[in-house]
């Protein structure tokens, strides 16, 4: 299929997705960047963010919500390594005000050490982004 990219996301849990698509935009740590089939080759780092896959046209047909990871991207291939990953669908939407409150906690609780305020301020950024996204769709 020289006109589709080969789409794979792993989580530590599961292989969450793996389809052929058309464009898949990424959060990578520079911005986000869309990939299609015969992207150059590179290596990202990822951000807090939504990966949307389109697969037929340019209605998204899938959203997961990732928390950071890596993106490798051949001509045909983009593979995601995901730290965290969720779908729009199995979102609680109801629960995510306690979940933000409970991730601002987490950072004031960190002080001044930097691998725990890192990890807890990344976690914050990743619950607020599905926030805002959530109640956007």
């Amino acid at each position: 299929m020289a006109d589709k990219v080969t789409f794979e996301l792993v989580s530590p849990e599961r292989l969450l997705l793996s389809v052929q698509a058309e464009m898949v935009v990424v959060p990578g740590e520079e911005g986000d960047f869309a990939v299609l089939a015969g992207h150059q080759p590179l290596i990202s780092t990822l951000r807090p963010g939504s990966i949307d896959v389109y697969t037929e046209g340019d209605k998204i047909s899938s959203r997961i919500f990732v928390a950071g990871g890596f993106a490798e991207v051949s001509l045909d291939r983009l593979t995601v390594l995901a730290e965290e990953a969720r779908r729009f669908e199995e979102i609680d939407r109801a629960k995510l005000p306690a979940q933000i409150e409970a991730a601002k906690a987490g950072v004031d609780e960190a002080g001044s050490d930097e691998l725990k305020l890192a990890a807890a301020e990344e976690k914050l950024a990743y619950l607020q982004h599905i926030a805002e996204t959530t109640t956007v769709s």
